[in-house]
């Protein structure tokens, strides 16, 4: 059987069939394609061949096979298909060259994310992507993993979901080596948490503006200090983190981030005093020395980097693109966020220069160290510590022994000089790292620890190092190293045995190498750090003593496996870790566990007269307490002091036990190459940080069980063509999955059925997918067999009609063929006939011609020699003239040609000149974008040409019209007053009156003239009087411009509510004063034309908007001006109402109450002639005036008859295509309410009718923002119509006052009334914006959750219908899912948004703006969830696609929109490059000639993502580097994602469209008197005010809720 099972390995190996050969190059493997397979008895010969064409040969024999378990063997390829997977779990063959193949391939295709099961594996590219955005941080917002391409942020993601749905801490793992890019890993994951916007959690607080809280911008921050205090450029990397860190992301019970924590390990200490050949010191002394001020230079004696030792010892000072003056004002601003005061920074900054300063301090001598006491640099760095210099020049040379009777004081020598000298400057810079530390963990903790109910952390450590020399630091990290990896094992194998459980299948205990006995080799009782201290406690303790006890501890065979001696050096040791044999120099061991400072000098620098320095060392006692000596028998004991491997070891284990309760999520970050060259890939380094990471232990792991595992809908429809197709339909997917293991896998241990899953062991699915292409090549080859039997067969039987067809023809040829025979002998006796009379008549004419002939030709011969002779002088004669003509045309033809050459040249060296520049600038993008901008403005230049042109034509139509009717009129009254000037003349003409009575008639006009001439002196001292008002009231006016001033200038600075209030509380005294003053001579009773005084709007009403902006009434009179801009524009924000209550009805409920259509009640028949009461002919009404005054003075009662009824309980008119409401019946609110407007400002109710234009405006708005989804369309477009029909009315009504006002003389409070009108049209428009906001929004919500399933997902184009995975038996599987919103749903709501705006006569300014926002949003979307999708990329999906985006297209010509497909064209042509080829150079040139638009990282995304059919090749790797290498790092136009269509507000601001040309109609619908019976007034008071009429009282009055409006209507007619 195990023989069978190695033969079956074997026969694998088919002609061919791919594999994987190791090479000893950098390369490690090669790919090789099989050429045969020889299996003879025992032996198994195998030939490859490589694409070089050279062959390789592998032997082996079946026996070892067995054994080996076909490890011996090439590891296989997988398919071409597969090498593309983003999860290395899905490969059919799970290998070591097939995980590197397919890493490689992805990073060729500047894919650096791969899934490999729980981890996430990120190569460095040394180069900026854009792939860190915000909305690429959207994008992943609430979605699952797997949904997207793999990314570090949907790792963040499924952590942060986690941590919601199980209410489980949670920690990611981020680890590599030096320069694969953890740090930044780390930086980005903490801004995906500060930035996503989550809607989808209950509590969850809305992120405005894509703004941060202060908690989230402080974590943000503690990353530039962090990496600036503990980050240095090394050989690996320019921003290597020389610590290890775990921050921990607090969150509340509503997911907010609400404080942090972090948890810093072993700081690199050495390095402050030492840093080898190009690398730096820590990158604060750099930004500090760049970025000084020159007065905190000085004090601090700071110059260039150069100057002192500790940074000038590796050469090496700037790193390339850093800007260290720049990154200090960063590092500084990132303080000042923490909450660290700038005197604070300055005292941590005077600390750093001491320690710069203690670096510089020069010690000499041969035996005994010296140390003078004039050294600057120890004057000014015991200066700014604070302490004395003669104490820390003592202590610095000598040393102090403490016996049990005596204290002796030795010389030190000038080695260990240094050595105390540079341990006081690590151990302070380390005392000073971690109370930065405690500061930014005591800033950014939550005040009320109750409140955090989750966390996440973030461990940002440091991956497994091996170099040439590895000393102390090596051996803490890779010790830390282990224990991760032990973890991640446990982890991983935890992860199996619970898959297997809940799939409730047998299982066997997975073996996999743990890693515990090297741990406990070093953390051990008798481990190496327990030796390591106590090799270090004892006086005279050495790294040789050290070494020696590890030879003799660990020489015993149980450690052999994991301990070795090297062979040439006793001062070195070797531990087997499970990445990689590592080499220790024991060198330094010991003085770098003890890292100790000397009593002396703490004492010292306890004692500082530095506060700062202080509180410093206080908190590092605090840290770190002194421990208690312990009890013996020798109480003198002195007590053990903490070494640094054991305080290490302890925040290891406490690391370990905090990630051991929390839920694990792991980043694996790789450095591809050592130069740190954008997108190369050394396979080599790659596979020993693979093997270092872990990733290939947990494919190792998995290859021991059943690493391959897939679900039965996967299998069966991968599968399905082993059994015959009568299991396929109607089958249960199980039973059909059971169906095909039975017929294919004999050995049932080989796999295993779980409750949603099959798994196989190792080399299954390569067994399966032999099976599957055998199945397939035998299929086709029986295709092939009938097809070529039905074509010969079909070519026989044409060949055999054809040659009965072909002998019919032959007889046919050869009876007409003996015919013509006969014919010819015939014919041939005639001929000869014939012949022989012709022959002999020939001979005879022949003779006689011949004798004609020669006595002519001699005749002839003579006449030629004659005439040959004349002509020969002739044509010498002609020859001289000709060759003498033609030398002199030669020389000047010559010359001519020679000048017309000379200018030829000329003019085409500048006209290539002009022509190279003219197709330079033909092809440049730049060219094509200025002429299509250009047409674009002439576009629309003319479009604004034609319709200002068509509104004068209509304005002088108007204008015409007019005049002609009053010239009729005036025609009319001059023919009138001409015949009654001719009786009056007959009549003067008769002596009429008497001489008594004309003489009585002169006295009286003496007197009348008397009067006028006193009337007008009275008059002008009137005039003098109102003068001198009008000037106090100017001075009124401008201290209360002031005010306004100082008002708008407060509400901008934010104070407070209560000096807001006392503001508005003087302004209104001041209007107060202002019009009493006003009304000063000038009382209601004198006069009926003079205008009331104005008073203040309600404050709650007029201080939620800025100074007025006027609107032109001259211009809107000339209707010649251009478009006012929104007011929003100009000011800070929008106006936002109070809180809107809901809506009592919705426009669904409107269309259930349908009536009849509505009929006009504007005349007196239709007011006074329904059933009942009837006014008689002749009755007239009294006192209308007065009637009219009664109404105008009951104001509550007149405001709440028009909101309630006119706004709130308003039954409007629905935009309905069969039967569309006229203007009358769509502007008849705007009309009535500028009525009431009209009629309070023609009988001075001023300050009345302030109120009610400011209460409407207030119930409309919040009548609009009530409104909410797709029922906000027809409410929010009506009001904003009629809003806008009520500002044109106000700017007529304006008008024609002041023309009355104006023409009456009396202008006195024209300027007062022009400011409330000013401020009443700059406040309407402000609702307009407001409205037209709210509308916009309300419509973009409901349009985006119409994108994705109507544009993207819906499959509306017949015969290419996919599904997600692009497989053919999945239709036979599972039904065909429907989106949740087809196209058609889309276009309806388009078209109901437009038809809305069309039936209430919207302006098509306004309507074009808004349907190009809702397709701009249309097709964002769209691009950006196509882009993001990695399963939708395919070509047909693209014709999909492509179709519903033609749909769209028609759509906008049907309804004259050209401009909005212009919107749709970034998704047109990602769809058109999904189904070009790609298969050449060529094919990808033309998709960048012809896809112009996309840029290339959009084009690489979509070609990257791009799904396979089963029938379709792979695009070739040198395809994918090519359309790679287009992506140019660095720039700005290369983006990925479009930039997304806000939805809280519009992408250009809203226009104000010009006001209409209107007039006033007094026009009700009969069906509005109906909306609002429940509110009645007083029966008894109106009608008495009818009785004083002497009409009979109407049957509406009595019961109709709006009768004051309607009395109105009624006085007017």
């Amino acid at each position: 059987m195990a023989t069978e099972k190695a033969r079956q390995a074997a026969e694998v190996y088919t002609k061919g069939t791919q594999a994987w050969l190791p090479v000893d190059t950098d390369a490690c493997w090669i790919s090789v394609t099989c050429l045969s397979n020889t299996i003879a008895d025992d032996k198994v010969r195998l030939v490859f061949q490589d694409e070089d064409e050279a062959e390789h040969v592998v032997e082996c024999k079946l026996g070892d096979i067995e054994k080996t378990g076909g490890s011996n063997l090439p590891p296989l390829r997988n398919p071409p298909k597969m090498e593309y997977t983003d999860d290395l779990t899905n490969l059919s063959y799970l290998n070591e060259p097939a995980v590197l193949n397919t890493i490689r391939t992805r990073y060729m295709q500047h894919l650096i994310y791969t899934y490999s099961g729980i981890v996430l594996i990120a190569v460095n590219p040394f180069d900026r992507v854009s792939l860190y955005d915000a909305d690429i941080v959207q994008q992943y917002a609430g979605r699952r993993r797997g949904e997207l391409e793999p990314h570090l942020f949907a790792i963040a993601e499924d952590a942060y979901r986690c941590m919601i749905r199980e209410q489980m801490n949670q920690t990611i793992v981020v680890s590599g080596e030096s320069g694969a890019g953890k740090t930044v890993s780390a930086k980005y994951i903490m801004r995906y948490f500060a930035t996503a916007d989550d809607q989808e959690s209950v509590g969850k607080k809305k992120k405005e503006g894509g703004g941060m809280t202060e908690v989230e911008e402080q974590i943000l921050a503690t990353n530039p200090i962090m990496e600036a205090f503990g980050n240095a450029k090394t050989t690996r990397n320019d921003n290597s983190s020389r610590f290890g860190k775990y921050i921990e992301i607090q969150f509340d019970s509503g997911a907010n981030i609400i404080g942090a924590k972090i948890r810093t390990y072993l700081l690199e200490r050495s390095r402050l005093i030492f840093q080898p050949k190009t690398e730096r010191n820590y990158h604060i002394f750099y930004q500090l020395c760049a970025g000084a001020p020159t007065s905190e230079r000085k004090d601090f004696h700071l110059g260039d980097y150069t100057t002192f030792h500790y940074l000038n010892q590796s050469g090496t000072g700037t790193i390339p693109g850093v800007d260290d003056a720049y990154e200090f004002e960063v590092t500084q601003r990132a303080l000042s966020t923490v909450g660290l005061s700038l005197q604070l920074q300055w005292q941590i900054f005077r600390l750093l220069s001491a320690l710069l300063h203690i670096g510089n301090i020069q010690i000499t001598g041969r035996n005994d160290a010296m140390l003078s006491e004039t050294d600057e640099s120890l004057i000014i760095a015991t200066n700014l510590l604070g302490i004395k210099t003669s104490d820390f020049k003592k202590w610095i040379v000598k040393k102090q022994i403490v016996t049990r009777s005596e204290k002796i004081v030795t010389s030190l020598n000038p080695t260990q000089a240094v050595v105390v000298k540079d341990s006081v400057a690590k151990y302070v810079y380390a005392n000073l790292f971690d109370w930065l530390v405690g500061v930014i963990n005591d800033s950014l903790s939550c005040p009320d620890p109750e409140q955090i109910l989750t966390f996440i952390g973030v461990l940002d450590i440091y991956g497994f190092e091996h170099f040439k020399k590895n000393s102390f630091e090596q051996f803490c990290i890779n010790y830390a190293n282990e224990k991760l990896q032990q973890q991640f094992n446990q982890h991983v194998f935890k992860l199996e045995q619970e898959e297997y459980v809940r799939e409730e299948i047998n299982w066997t205990f997975i073996e996999f190498s743990d890693n515990q006995k090297c741990i406990d080799l070093i953390e051990g009782k008798l481990g190496i750090l327990s030796l390591l201290d106590e090799e270090s406690r004892l006086p005279a303790g050495s790294d040789q003593g050290f070494c020696q006890k590890l030879y003799d501890n660990f020489s015993k065979p149980d450690y052999k496996q994991f301990f070795k001696k090297p062979r040439f050096s006793n001062n070195a040791f070797t531990v087997a870790h499970y990445a990689h044999d590592v080499q220790y120099e024991a060198e330094s061991f010991i003085d770098k566990n003890k890292d100790t400072v000397p009593d002396e000098h703490l004492a010292l620098l306890n004692s500082s007269d530095f506060e700062f320095l202080q509180q410093v060392m206080e908190r590092a006692a605090a840290n770190n307490p002194a421990p208690t000596p312990e009890k013996s028998k020798r109480m003198s004991m002195i007590a053990k002091k903490p070494t640094l491997g054991s305080i290490f070891k302890l925040s290891l284990i406490q690391l370990m036990d905090t990630i051991g309760h929390t839920n694990v999520h792991y980043i694996r970050c790789i450095k591809p190459n050592e130069a740190k060259v954008a997108w190369e890939f050394e396979p080599s380094m790659v596979l020993s940080q693979l093997r270092a990471c872990g990733v290939l232990e947990t494919i190792r792991i998995s290859c021991a069980g059943y690493p391959s595992r897939w679900t039965f809908e996967e299998f069966a429809e991968r599968y399905y063509a082993l059994v015959p197709s009568k299991h396929w339909n109607g089958a249960d997917i199980r039973e059909l999955s059971s169906v095909i293991l039975e017929k294919s896998i004999t050995d049932e241990s080989q796999y295993q059925v779980g409750k949603n899953k099959i798994f196989f062991r190792a080399g299954q699915l390569a067994h399966m997918e032999k099976l599957r292409a055998d199945k397939f090549n035998a299929s086709a080859t029986l295709l092939q067999k009938h097809m070529r039997r039905y074509i010969y067969r079909t070519r026989y039987v044409h060949m055999r009609d054809l040659a009965l067809r072909l002998q019919c023809i032959a007889r046919q040829k050869t009876a007409a063929a003996q015919l013509q025979v006969l014919r010819q002998q015939k014919a041939a006796v005639q001929i000869q006939t014939q012949w022989r009379r012709f022959a002999a008549r020939k001979a005879y004419v022949q003779r006689q011609q011949f004798i004609v002939h020669l006595q002519a030709a001699i005749r002839t011969y003579h006449a030629r020699q004659k005439l040959e002779a004349a002509r020969k002088n002739n044509a010498a004669i002609q020859i001289q003239r000709l060759v003498r003509g033609w030398f002199a045309r030669k020389h000047y033809k010559a010359q001519r040609e020679f000048v017309i050459h000379l200018q030829a040249c000329v003019r085409r060296r500048t006209g290539r000149k002009q022509m190279l520049a003219l197709r330079a600038e033909a092809r440049s993008v730049s060219h094509f974008k200025e002429v299509s901008y250009k047409l674009e403005n002439t576009v629309v230049e003319l479009t604004q040409t034609i319709t200002a042109l068509k509104s004068d034509k209509k304005s002088m139509a108007d204008k015409t019209a007019r005049l002609e009717a009053e010239i009729r009129t005036w025609m009319e009254k001059y023919e009138k007053m001409e015949n009654k000037s001719k009786g009056f003349q007959a009549q003067l003409e008769e002596p009429t009156v008497p001489q008594a009575q004309w003489d009585a008639i002169v006295v009286e006009r003496d007197e009348l003239s008397k009067n006028y001439k006193e009337t007008l002196s009275a008059l002008k001292s009137r005039d003098k009087e109102i003068s001198k008002f009008t000037e106090e009231m100017e001075k009124m006016r401008k201290q209360n411009e002031k005010l306004h001033t100082d008002l708008t200038a407060a509400n901008e600075r934010a104070v407070d509510e209560s000096e807001v209030a006392e503001l508005k509380s003087q302004i209104a005294a001041l209007k107060a004063q202002l019009t009493q003053a006003m009304r000063v001579g000038m009382r209601r009773g004198s006069s009926a034309n003079n205008l009331r005084g104005l008073s203040p709007a309600p404050d709650r009403l007029r201080s939620v908007s800025p100074a007025p902006k006027p609107l032109d009434v001259n211009d809107f009179e000339d209707k010649a001006r251009q478009r006012s801009r929104s007011p929003a524009r100009g000011r800070r924000g929008r106006r936002n109402s109070l809180d809107a209550p809901s809506m009592n009805k919705s426009v669904d409920r409107l269309r259930l109450n349908k009536n009849p259509r509505p009929t006009s009640i504007d005349q007196y028949s239709n007011i006074f002639g329904a059933k009942g009461n009837r006014i008689t002919p002749g009755s007239v009404i009294e006192d209308p005036d007065e009637e009219i005054h009664n109404i105008l003075r009951e104001e509550d009662k007149l405001l709440s008859e028009i909101t309630e009824g006119l706004i709130k309980n308003l039954k409007m008119p629905l935009p309905t295509p069969q039967n569309p409401p006229s203007q009358k019946e769509i502007f008849f609110p705007a009309h009535m309410i500028c009525m009431c407007v009209k009629e309070m400002w023609r009988r001075q109710y001023i300050q009345e009718s302030e109120r009610l234009l400011f209460t409407v405006m207030d119930t409309i708005q919040k009548q609009c923002l009530s409104c909410t989804g797709e029922d906000a369309i027809a409410p929010c477009a009506f009001w904003l119509t009629n809003v806008h029909e009520l500002l044109s009315m106000v700017c007529t009504t304006e008008h024609e006052l002041e023309q009355q006002v104006f023409d009456n003389g009396r202008g006195a409070g024209w300027h007062d009334f022009e400011k409330l009108v000013a401020t009443v049209k700059f406040e309407m428009q402000c609702l307009e914006d407001n409205i037209f906001h709210a509308w916009m929004k309300e419509m973009k919500k409901r349009l985006n959750k119409y994108i994705v399933p109507a544009v993207i997902e819906s499959q509306s184009l017949p015969g290419f219908i996919t599904n997600d995975t692009g497989r053919f038996f999945n239709k036979l599987l599972t039904g065909s899912s429907q989106p949740a919103f087809s196209m058609d749903d889309l276009l309806n709501l388009l078209n109901k948004v437009h038809r809305t705006m069309t039936c209430y006569y919207i302006e098509p300014s306004v309507s074009t703006q808004v349907l190009t926002e809702l397709l701009k949003m249309i097709g964002v979307n769209g691009f950006n969830d196509l882009l993001m999708r990695k399963n939708f990329s395919s070509w047909k999906r693209a014709m999909q696609i492509q179709y519903n985006i033609t749909r769209l297209e028609e759509w906008c010509k049907g309804h004259d929109i050209p401009e909005g497909s212009l919107q749709l064209e970034h998704l047109m042509q990602a769809t058109k490059m999904l189904q070009f080829k790609k298969a050449t150079h060529e094919d990808i040139e033309n998709i960048y000639d012809i896809c112009w638009i996309l840029s290339p990282t959009q084009v690489q995304k979509l070609i990257s993502n791009y799904l396979l059919a089963d029938y379709e090749s792979p695009i070739p790797p040198g395809i994918l580097k090519t359309v790679a290498s287009h992506v140019v790092s660095g720039d700005t136009a290369d983006i990925l994602l479009l930039d997304s269509v806000p939805i809280d507000d519009t992408a250009n601001p809203f226009e104000i469209p010009v006001p209409r040309v209107t007039e006033l109609q007094t026009y009700m619908p009969s069906w509005v008197t109906q909306t609002w019976p429940g509110f009645c007034c007083s029966t008894n008071t109106f009608s008495r005010s009818m009785s004083n009429m002497s009409v009979r009282s109407p049957s509406w009055y009595n019961k109709a809720s709006l009768h004051r409006l309607n009395t109105i209507i009624y006085v007017q007619t």
